[in-house]
């Protein structure tokens, strides 16, 4: 099974900041994911752009198994939509593959090998309503302004099932047919003409890449099982950790040897210090050449 990274750089570049203490952070972090995942994995693939390549192959001196450059294909997009990066390159898939995020630190090896269908962190259930997961107010837009959405997104939602999202640090799985039509489906719904009026109008409290990317992966996933489906068998997902609350606890998430650093965590100073120790102990020289990277 491939080890695959993804990055977009629009984002990265028109963002008033990375999300991290410090650019250094921002590359160590890489350094740390690959370093950690290529002791569990036997091919390692980022997909990113010419920018991409720059920083992480040509300047950090990452050393992937192979590197494409595919995500070209959107420096014309909104840069609002950074998870369309990670659901171009589930759409490129071709091979058995988990998905890393650059935040998601590795210390065992995964649960997952070529038989394992789906796969991802954890799932996340959620009340309609009272959850930052909003399907129903991207649906009230979409009635307003005559957008679109898929078959699987409006049966789930009727369904009667408890609602959920699957958290994506790490996705992937042998059903690479399943997770390409999945992420089409993802991308048709940022795309559709029918709704560049929705995305236009829509506000900053709701997030959109969260619904487009997680939401809509269970929405197939249980469309999948139903009477209705008509073009895959019932497809199922195991997950690492059974609830976010577990992916998070210091103690569940250190017996499963795993790492996923969120939100502010990654501007926590101590939490900074710790990732440049920890790089500097085990990957010395990867270390000193991220140190050349910033000083130039």
């Amino acid at each position: 099974m491939n080890a695959v990274w993804s990055f977009w750089s629009k984002p990265y570049l028109e963002a008033s900041g990375n999300g991290w203490y410090s650019d250094k952070q921002y590359y160590l972090s890489w350094i740390l994911s690959l370093q950690q995942a290529q002791k569990f994995f036997l091919k390692t693939l980022l997909v990113t752009d010419d920018y991409g390549a720059e920083l992480l192959v040509e300047g950090l001196k990452l050393e992937f198994d192979e590197v494409s450059t595919s995500l070209n294909e959107l420096q014309d997009y909104d840069p609002k939509w950074w998870a369309l990066g990670k659901i171009y390159t589930y759409a490129l898939q071709k091979e058995p593959f988990i998905h890393i995020d650059n935040d998601v630190f590795m210390w065992k090896p995964l649960p997952v090998n070529s038989s394992t269908v789906l796969f991802a962190q954890n799932p996340e259930y959620f009340d309609v309503g009272a959850s930052f997961y909003m399907p129903e107010q991207i649906e009230s837009l979409m009635n307003n302004h005559g957008g679109w959405l898929p078959e699987e997104w409006i049966w789930y939602r009727s369904s009667g099932l408890p609602q959920r999202a699957e958290s994506c640090g790490v996705f992937g799985g042998n059903e690479t047919e399943f997770i390409n039509y999945y992420a089409k489906l993802a991308i048709e719904i940022i795309t559709h003409s029918a709704n560049s009026k929705v995305w236009e109008v829509l506000g900053d409290n709701i997030e959109r890449n969260i619904l487009v990317e997680q939401y809509l992966l269970s929405a197939c996933i249980e469309y999948s099982k139903s009477d209705q489906n008509t073009r895959y068998p019932s497809i199922d997902i195991d997950y690492l950790f059974n609830s976010l609350d577990d992916a998070f606890d210091p103690g569940t998430a250190a017996d499963a040897g795993y790492t996923h650093l969120i939100a502010d965590t990654k501007k926590n100073k101590d939490l900074a210090k710790d990732l440049e120790r920890r790089v500097k102990k085990d990957y010395p020289e990867a270390y000193e050449k991220c140190l050349r990277y910033v000083e130039s």
